[in-house]
């Protein structure tokens, strides 16, 4: 009787010993916030709220970015910018560059992904291959496109008229253009999705799909009801960063079309640079910027409230 009072006296002072500890932990807690929440607080401030806070301001006046704003418009930047038709051109561009991710990059990806996540020499080669293309600057990768399309020395030219057709010039076509233009945005982030969902392929216990196999599931069963419910959260990270990337394309279209030819291929990054800075109007830009940023946060709101990580 005396040890068990003993173990259970023991045992008391131990939770209370544990429970007199936690206001030091709580104290220490509050101390790591309050030494690095105020720096990164700071930091956004200064190059997040502060510039959103400074174009909202902007896009209210009529302004060609000397001295200070002036002449006050109210809303008709805005106004003048939705009944502009290379800005729904640009938009719609966009949306187009989001459906392309989704339904052919994205998926191409997943497949590739699941071809190459075993194990072996040829696979690692085959991998960095396909990484490859997004390692490259969007500058560069837009330049070497450029010449690949260009229908005098080009190599789409060449291996047209030695196929015994007209070389196509591609770039100076809308349509045409539109196309190359997403040709080279799947070519060139479509090893960033691979990578993701390689990743995701790794992180299955592949004892799972030898039980799925041994229950006599087939290998379209086994990838459609084990291995992408378990790819989910990899997946929705693939979509965030797609839909993102595409509303902010700007990097390789500049060096590839610049938005031409007649605002064919603008996106509404292009076109806040090109219809705003270059042409000094800073109060429609600004516009733009408030535009692009209201999109692109609501997505991110919508799709990290609404769209679910796991079962």
């Amino acid at each position: 009787m005396r040890a068990r009072r003993r173990t259970c006296e023991a045992g008391v002072g131990m939770t209370l010993a544990a429970t007199r500890r936690k206001p030091s932990l709580r104290g220490d807690g509050l101390g790591t916030v309050l030494l690095f929440l105020p720096p990164a607080l700071l930091v956004f401030t200064i190059f997040v709220v502060l510039p959103i806070g400074e174009a909202s301001w902007f896009s209210l006046f009529d302004w060609n970015g000397y001295g200070s704003p002036q002449h006050f418009v109210a809303l008709r930047n805005y106004v003048r910018l939705l009944a502009f038709v290379p800005f729904r051109t640009a938009l719609l561009n966009n949306l187009l560059v989001i459906a392309i991710s989704l339904c052919i990059q994205i998926p191409v990806a997943i497949g590739a992904a699941s071809l190459l996540s075993g194990p072996g020499r040829l696979t690692v080669v085959m991998r960095l291959i396909l990484f490859l293309p997004y390692i490259l600057a969007e500058v560069a990768a837009g330049l070497i496109w450029r010449f690949v399309f260009d229908g005098n020395f080009g190599l789409v030219a060449v291996a047209a008229r030695e196929l015994g057709m007209n070389a196509p010039f591609m770039l100076a076509d809308p349509d045409l253009a539109r196309v190359a233009l997403m040709v080279v945005v799947t070519w060139k982030y479509f090893g960033f999705h691979m990578m993701l969902v390689l990743a995701g392929l790794q992180g299955i216990d592949p004892e799972l799909r030898q039980a799925a196999r041994m229950d006599g599931a087939t290998g379209a069963q086994i990838f459609r009801h084990v291995t992408l419910p378990l790819l989910r959260p990899t997946l929705r990270v693939s979509v965030f960063f797609a839909v993102i990337g595409s509303l902010q394309l700007f990097d390789i279209v500049m060096p590839l079309t610049a938005g031409g030819p007649g605002n064919a291929t603008q996106t509404m990054a292009t076109f806040l640079y090109n219809f705003g800075i270059t042409r000094m109007k800073i109060g429609f830009g600004s516009a733009v910027g408030v535009v692009l940023f209201l999109i692109s946060a609501t997505f991110s709101i919508v799709y990290n409230r609404w769209v679910p990580g796991e079962r």
